[in-house]
């Protein structure tokens, strides 16, 4: 394995945390990652990484070397594709992780094309709401919905989207049409929606005409952590609820939801792309974050 080689490995030991999963996702076996890992701490004549057997963590060395060995495959991926006959096009794995309403409804229709353009480039695409690390995850980008705690990510962020007050035409012949927020906590259930990141029950909130935020007890029967089954419930009668526009506009459409109190809506949220090493940025990350600014624009207020 030549030195090039080991730098890779060796970023993917680092990220990663271990020399199992690494080998995983550079299809090699584990014995050839340690093999290449112990190689290149003695050509460097130092030590690298602390191994436990729980945990692999970077050494003083090894934190300042992963530093500069980002930047050179960066520089090497670019000089690779600088005499490609097709220089726009893409290649390589790319791996993010994003919301599942956002990957069902907005992505995976809008893939074809993106991959029409570059066939080289593969996705991975995971799909969550919870907070995650991106670097031991050895994610690349993370699309998040909502305000986002203080990281060393780098954050971009996109625009907002509104948030719609909903319920089933079954549960509103049942209950009645809720005019305002008072009238939710009389006679009224809601679905509650679980913090993926906390476990706890979001509230039911709402911004006046001078935008300060309220809110408002309303019971639930059934609580989820799940976008899909939020909606769900809402279709079956078992609550009102509060969610992205772009989620179930297919569903006002049809008539098999309805907005209710429109002039109470929760605040609208921001649409984030977060990844990390701003100077290590490839030109197949360039081209998913330009691409998936493009595809919400439609879905961003103005």
């Amino acid at each position: 394995m030549d030195r090039l080689d080991q730098y890779k490995v060796f970023v993917q030991v680092a990220e990663r945390g271990s020399f199992i999963k690494a080998a995983h996702a550079l299809e090699l076996p584990r014995a050839s990652v340690s093999a290449a890992i112990q190689q290149l701490e003695a050509q460097v004549g130092t030590r690298l990484l602390h191994r436990t057997t729980r945990q692999v963590r970077l050494t003083v060395d090894g934190a300042q070397l992963l530093e500069r060995v980002r930047q050179l495959l960066g520089e090497v991926e670019e000089i690779d594709l600088l005499f490609q006959a097709s220089p726009r096009q893409v290649s390589g794995q790319l791996q993010i992780d994003v919301p599942s309403r956002i990957a069902r409804r907005l992505i995976a229709p809008a893939l074809p094309a993106l991959l029409r353009r570059h066939p080289r480039l593969r996705l991975f695409v995971g799909s969550s709401d919870r907070a995650i690390d991106l670097v031991h995850e050895g994610v690349d980008c993370a699309v998040r919905v909502g305000t986002l705690q203080d990281s060393s990510l780098v954050v971009r962020t996109l625009g907002t989207i509104a948030l719609v007050n909903c319920a089933s035409p079954a549960y509103l012949r049942d209950h009645g049409a809720p005019e305002r927020p008072e009238d939710l906590e009389a006679g009224h259930w809601m679905v509650g929606y679980a913090s993926p990141t906390t476990g706890r029950e979001l509230p039911w909130k709402y911004q006046s005409e001078d935008e300060a935020e309220h809110g408002v007890n309303v019971p639930s029967q059934v609580v989820t952590n799940n976008a899909e089954s939020y909606i769900a419930c809402c279709r079956a009668g078992l609550g009102v609820i509060q969610i992205p526009r772009f989620d179930v506009q297919h569903l006002l459409d049809a008539g098999e939801l309805m907005e209710i109190m429109p002039a109470y809506r929760a605040a609208s949220m921001p649409v984030s792309l977060l990844y990390p090493h701003r100077r290590q940025r490839s030109r197949r990350l360039a081209v998913f974050l330009d691409w998936f600014e493009e595809l919400m624009q439609g879905h961003l207020e103005a």
